[in-house]
């Protein structure tokens, strides 16, 4: 019976951590540089929005115009002076630009 418990519990702590893992985006430093120069060259009114923290993984509601970034699979928007990349189809935010 311990075998049993020990081998469910490894086996949480594993699905736990491909869950958290398979959330991650990791730009690549091509796009990333790509990114940056285009927000720097197309600067975009920052936008309020109430209750939102502004951490990598928080979702933007359908409320804030996402701007599309040339030649990657990402967008962009600036909230509360900070630009921020997003993926498109989740409304994730995948990148805060300091």
């Amino acid at each position: 019976m311990r075998i049993q418990s020990t081998f469910a519990a490894g086996f949480l702590l594993l699905a736990g951590i491909g869950a958290a893992t398979a959330q991650d985006v990791i730009i690549e430093p091509e796009q990333e540089t790509v990114i940056r120069e285009y927000v720097k060259k197309q600067p975009l009114a920052s936008v309020k929005v109430p209750g939102l923290e502004l951490n990598i993984g928080s979702a933007l509601p359908d409320t804030v115009e996402l701007h599309e970034v040339p030649d990657t699979k990402y967008s962009y928007v600036v909230v509360d002076d900070r630009t921020v990349v997003v993926d498109p189809g989740t409304r994730k935010i995948i990148k805060i630009i300091e």
